[in-house]
């Protein structure tokens, strides 16, 4: 049965007649627009306790302390406005009158798009919540992308994702999955991109973080989930940002096991020619989700066999990336958006062998390659490709004698020979897989 989508007003109305719902709002960086929709609303007294946005930073750092990354829209920053905000509310609201009452904290840290044009914007919302009076807090913080190309609709954006995480939290914590979807209600597709959630406390003490964050990019709310070495959900700028990047592609239920003989010299290979510091280097294996995704009907055994799978590589000590990129120039515009320093791709030459023939693409095969190739090597990628054994032949197969169409075998060349698509060196045959 189809679930009924109620509009943001109607939404914040029931929360503000539904008496025991009652907190305060705290809003950085876009206005306070989740507030105006429950003011807008009618009965807002029944829910707001208060309202603030400590716009200015003194202002801010004198209430919630200073950021020693000296970066605020950060998971961070609303974590210490959640908790301030919230210790509040429960240290003075105190008596008969508030004895009924479930209290919340909510927060956000944006930043929306500035006057030229030429920021990301992004921002964390999250809430803290009791269900009970008196009872224990719950938490849920997710990571946003705005996407709209105006400062006033990526507002608007935010003022309904604050109206939906409320009542997400109130009326669908006994649905994950639910609650989730709820998030984007009456938003147009493509003005938000959801690509981090976070749900602690005893509501969902039963919730596998893999598995939901796994769900947004089923769900198609983002491209890709990063997971580090203890296999917990993290943002992505915050593990790649000035980083060397090496990652290894993986499908979910490939045929064979990831090669990490090849990988591992591909890793070393990397790191000399591009001079990394072990320090700044990041390892990421990759599982791509695409196959999947193509499926009819996702399930949650599918999900959790992709959870499974996450944690047993991250049991390899590096970090691992889930994704439904399944072309590389898709994986290398998402990790741009991080600004890595530089970024290695270790694949399979027989993935190589498909782009550069003409009879995998279509009637525009010249325009479609230069247009995948200029979105893949203009973004300080190199390609690391290791070799394949053609089970016909019996023959080891690299760079130098892969099979290449004749229109784009100039381009091919110019690739190899300025090193934006390189061999694996000095590889044991032993190591070399049949395709």
């Amino acid at each position: 049965m189809a679930r009924e989508i109620l509009e943001t007003k109607r939404k914040a109305l029931k929360i503000n007649l539904d008496q025991p719902i009652y907190g305060t709002f705290a809003e950085i960086g876009a206005g306070q627009e989740v507030a105006r929709n429950f003011f807008t609303a009618g009965a807002a007294s029944g829910t707001v306790a208060k309202t603030i946005s400590a716009y200015d930073m003194v202002f801010s750092n004198s209430i919630y302390g200073e950021e020693t990354s000296g970066r605020y829209v950060s998971k961070s920053r609303l974590q210490k406005m959640l908790n301030h905000e919230y210790n509040l509310l429960t240290e003075r609201l105190v008596g008969e009158k508030y004895r009924g009452c479930t209290f919340f904290s909510f927060a956000n840290t944006v930043t929306t798009l500035n006057f030229n044009k030429t920021n990301d914007p992004h921002g964390w919302i999250g809430i803290h919540f009791q269900v009970t009076p008196n009872g224990p807090q719950n938490e849920i913080i997710f990571h946003v992308r705005l996407l709209d190309n105006d400062t006033s609709l990526q507002q608007n954006v935010l003022g309904i994702l604050g109206v939906n995480l409320v009542y997400a939290a109130y009326y669908h914590h006994n649905d994950t999955q639910t609650m989730i979807e709820s998030l984007v209600d009456n938003l147009s597709e493509g003005s938000v991109e959801i690509d981090l959630i976070s749900l602690q406390g005893d509501l969902f003490k039963n919730v596998n973080d893999r598995l939901v964050n796994l769900y947004l990019i089923a769900k198609g709310f983002s491209g890709a989930a990063i997971f580090d070495k203890n296999a917990n959900a993290q943002q992505a700028k915050d593990v790649l940002y000035k980083k060397d990047v090496m990652i290894l592609r993986t499908k979910y239920r490939q045929r064979s096991t990831p090669n990490f003989d090849l990988f591992n010299r591909a890793v070393e290979q990397f790191k000399r020619s591009q001079q990394v510091d072990d320090k700044n280097l990041v390892v990421l294996i990759e599982v791509l989700m695409s196959n999947l995704l193509n499926e009819e009907e996702i399930v949650n055994d599918d999900l959790q066999a992709f959870a499974d799978r996450a944690e047993e590589l991250c049991a390899t000590g590096n970090y691992v990336i889930v994704s439904n990129f399944s072309r590389n120039h898709k994986l290398a515009r998402y990790l741009s958006r991080c600004k890595p320093n530089s970024v290695g791709i270790s694949t399979n030459i027989a993935n190589l062998r498909r782009i550069f023939d003409s009879k995998s693409f279509g009637e525009n095969y010249t325009d479609e390659l230069l247009s995948y190739i200029s979105d893949l090597f203009s973004r300080n990628v190199k390609l690391y490709a290791y070799p394949y054994l053609n089970k016909k032949t019996n023959e080891i197969v690299t760079t130098q004698n892969m099979p290449v169409s004749y229109e784009a075998k100039p381009l091919f060349e110019f690739l190899v020979r300025n090193n934006y698509i390189t061999d694996i060196e000095e590889f044991d045959t032993k190591d070399v897989k049949t395709v």
